[in-house]
């Protein structure tokens, strides 16, 4: 049996965004992605051109990891909490950097990135869609 567990981002009218950005900050690769419009719909209820154009499902490769992108349905709302965040490994502090300092345009820092007793960098960083990072550089063996 194989099980495989991946990170979900669900944004509120920004997905597209969010994918642009994850592809230049991150080096993501998109495998897929589909919007509203393009799947099939309810013709009882019908939709505005922007919900069409909202992201129903998108999938992004980033190394060796998966992340699924994707806009929530019109009328619900994100709610904002800090139970769950994603975490960059790197071998090498400069990588690390690169990374904090793109995440953090935009956005807020959480914790400084710098030497803990765990990693020679290791920073916090929420971006400017409200997905909070930690960046884990690796300790050289």
């Amino acid at each position: 049996m194989s099980i495989e567990v991946n990170p979900f981002i669900m944004l509120e009218g920004t997905a597209r965004e969010a994918i642009n950005f994850y592809q230049e900050s991150l080096g993501a690769k998109l495998l897929f992605m589909q919007t509203v419009g393009e799947g099939p719909l309810d013709h009882d209820t019908p939709l505005s051109d922007e919900d069409k154009a909202r992201i129903a499902h998108s999938v992004l490769r980033i190394g060796e990891t998966t992340m699924f992108v994707a806009d929530l349905e019109p009328g619900q709302t994100r709610q904002t909490g800090n139970g769950l965040n994603l975490c960059i490994s790197t071998s090498e502090a400069q990588t690390s950097e690169q990374l904090y300092n793109v995440l953090k345009e935009g956005g807020q820092v959480d914790i400084e990135l710098g030497p803990a007793y765990f990693s020679p960098a290791y920073g916090m960083v929420t971006d400017k869609f409200g997905v909070t990072f930690q960046i884990f550089t690796k300790r050289q063996q």
